[in-house]
């Protein structure tokens, strides 16, 4: 649905620094299935945001190629590349409502820009909102609305367009977990009921665990790992990947969690990853350590178990070192 082809995008450097700017997306290739939902995640300045905007052609590539459902966008007329635009939703972090305009008058908006009679448009506009849930609330003003609410609003505009392709720049990160849950329920349902593409970038890995299919991570303009969502948690290739996935896993204590852990459990600590080939009960026992489990950071990414357990061994040194190397030989133990 979305092909992006070795695009760069370097903005002009600030008058006061001569010299080319930085790229702020750095030769990416990147290919977005039809009905997927495929996340972009990175730090702030990775260029995450600017990616976005360059599959709708908000901002225009400095090189390269973007494709949308095959069309080359870069070769298109203004006007014919208006019209692949209304096939591409967008919703934003900070909702970008009118204040002056009504629940329903939000979303009837990019609809009377695009031709529609006012009847067409509420009409259509009340369709989106159903959808959302708030049909009851479209009499209502935005500032009468809770976050969550607002962010529904816009998704409920971003569809009234009856869009292919969403994209979602940062759609959950001004919202409480609890409302950030909703709106990921919101988007599946959009994304498995209406068959639309979604493109969601975030920071949040959490985020990406949820609701993603396929996942790329940006540092510093580029593109440094891609994959399925399962494959790229379970096997971290980049350093920049592994610290997301343990941000969202929680599945290796980290350096304070392990302090902690050390004063009540005296004894080796090491852990496991969850569904490795190894029966640990037979282990321990055949070789007579004893066991604790120490602590647990256990998820479900697309339907599969993935974490980790950390143990603490108890026993005779060369017991223990058994093992150890018998573990290390046949998992990817972390022993302490």
């Amino acid at each position: 649905m979305i092909e992006l082809r070795d695009v760069t995008k370097v903005f002009p450097a600030a008058k006061k620094s001569p010299g080319a700017g930085a790229p702020a997306v750095d030769g990416v290739s990147l290919a977005v299935e039809r009905g997927s939902v495929f996340g972009v995640v990175g730090h702030s300045g990775a260029g995450k945001s600017t990616l976005l905007r360059l599959i709708n052609y908000l901002e225009t590539p400095t090189s390269g190629t973007v494709l949308v459902d095959g069309q080359d966008l870069g070769a298109l007329g203004e006007r014919r590349r208006r019209e692949v635009r209304r096939s591409i939703g967008m919703v934003f972090q900070q909702f970008n409502l009118f204040r002056s305009r009504t629940v329903l008058g939000n979303v009837a908006y990019p609809l009377r820009l695009s031709g529609l009679s006012r009847a067409e448009a509420r009409e259509r506009a009340g369709e989106a909102l159903r959808f959302v849930g708030l049909d009851a609330h479209a009499r209502r003003y935005p500032e009468q609305l809770s976050g969550g609410q607002r962010q529904r609003v816009g998704i409920a505009r971003a569809l009234a367009t009856e869009p292919g392709v969403l994209l979602c720049d940062e759609a959950t990160s001004a919202l409480d977990p609890r409302t950030t849950g909703e709106v990921l329920d919101l988007l599946r349902r959009v994304n498995g009921e209406l068959g639309v593409t979604i493109v969601l970038i975030t920071h949040e890995m959490e985020v990406v665990r949820s609701l993603c299919d396929h996942v790329a991570v940006m540092a510093a303009g580029k593109v440094v790992e891609t994959g399925g969502v399962h494959d790229v948690f379970s096997r971290p290739a980049h350093p920049v990947t592994g610290t997301f996935v343990r941000s969202a896993l929680h599945d290796v204590p980290d350096a304070a969690t392990l302090a902690r852990l050390r004063a009540r459990h005296p004894g080796r600590l090491v852990t496991v990853p969850v569904g490795g080939g190894e029966d640990l009960s037979r282990l321990f026992r055949e070789h007579d350590v004893d066991f604790t489990i120490a602590h647990a950071g256990v998820t479900e990414v697309q339907a599969r178990t993935l974490g980790g357990v950390t143990f603490e061994l108890r026993g005779a040194e060369r017991d223990v070192a058994a093992v150890l190397a018998r573990l290390t030989a046949e998992e990817e133990v972390v022993a302490r």
